[in-house]
């Protein structure tokens, strides 16, 4: 007879808390895009009207929930899958595609497999490295938490479908790694010790995340690049003790305020817990997924999601 696992409840909580956090993140950081950073006596606290309504999440979610669901179709990860995925996703008239995500994807409609794809685009800019694979990767740390190998072979791939500079796809492990380290329990400085004792970082990378926490707020500049993304949701888990606080300062540095707010929202929930997030939040959360669907989903749907997501395994002969 099997008997059904239930998961430890910190692990449980701490795996809703990545989910629910990564979106509100987003959608907190959504009117703050593009904008400066706002001064420390007028931080933004509550959801607000941007571009989009108060408390809806951006194309950082709606990409985060299209790996979710390939990863819950088949595991391992099937990059062609989640290629088709993205590709069916963009046809539905998103609010907003990245450059370098929507240069993809438009040459995957012209029927190119997705690793000419992204190759073909990358070489447009060798250099390019932007933060669209880094603001989508939570869904495989709650997939692969327990699987180390696994969680770094799909954090690869689910960057290389878009993003295939060494940056992006370190990046990726770092951001994962480290959260499959605070699903464990581990506290903010265990789990970043943890994540930049056994992943491999390119040098300039490596040295972009030991110095994070050590940055001044007036230093960060919080653009699209990978290395402003990773570096400010960083200083904001390490430099704060709470998830309201990690997000509100993080988002409030502008520029690209919504995914540097999912990065810090998947961290900082994975390391406080749902229970942690503002209830104020939570309740303002909605988006329709997919867009323009008329489903919407709301923190309950992410709360299942979390849980079914930490319900796979890979399936082993």
């Amino acid at each position: 007879m099997n008997v059904p696992i239930v998961p430890d409840p910190v692990l449980l909580d701490r795996a809703r808390g990545c989910a629910v956090g990564a979106a509100i993140g987003d959608a907190l950081g959504m009117p703050l895009e593009a904008k400066p950073p706002r001064p420390l006596d007028n931080l933004l606290r509550e959801m607000v009207r941007g571009r989009l309504p108060a408390g809806r999440f951006t194309d950082d979610t709606e990409m985060a929930l299209a790996l979710a669901e390939s990863l819950l179709a088949q595991r391992p990860l099937d990059p062609a899958d989640l290629a088709r995925r993205f590709l069916a996703w963009a046809d539905t008239g998103p609010d907003d595609i990245g450059v370098h995500t929507g240069r993809v994807l438009w040459r995957l409609r012209r029927g190119e497999p997705w690793d000419v794809a992204a190759e073909a685009v990358q070489e447009m800019n060798r250099a390019s490295a932007a933060n669209g694979s880094l603001m989508r990767c939570w869904p495989v740390a709650l997939a692969c938490w327990s699987e180390p190998e696994a969680l770094r072979r799909d954090s690869v791939l689910q960057s290389r479908v878009t993003h295939v500079h060494i940056d992006c796809l370190a990046a990726c492990v770092f951001a994962n790694t480290l959260i499959a380290a605070l699903l464990r329990g581990g506290t903010p400085v265990e789990a970043f010790n943890e994540a930049l004792a056994t992943v491999p970082l390119p040098d300039d990378l490596r040295d972009t995340i030991e110095l994070a926490a050590s940055r001044r707020r007036g230093r960060l500049r919080n653009s699209g690049w990978v290395h402003h993304t990773l570096e400010s949701a960083l200083w904001g888990l390490l430099n704060t003790d709470s998830f309201e606080e990690a997000l509100v300062q993080v988002v409030n540095l502008g520029g690209d305020a919504d995914s540097a707010g999912a990065v810090v929202g998947a961290l900082a929930g994975a390391a406080y817990g749902l229970s942690a997030i503002p209830e104020r939040w939570r309740m303002a959360l909605h988006g329709a997924w997919p867009p323009r669907s008329g489903t919407i989903w709301t923190e309950r749907d992410f709360v299942t999601l979390a849980d079914r997501l930490l319900e796979t395994r890979e399936t082993r002969s």
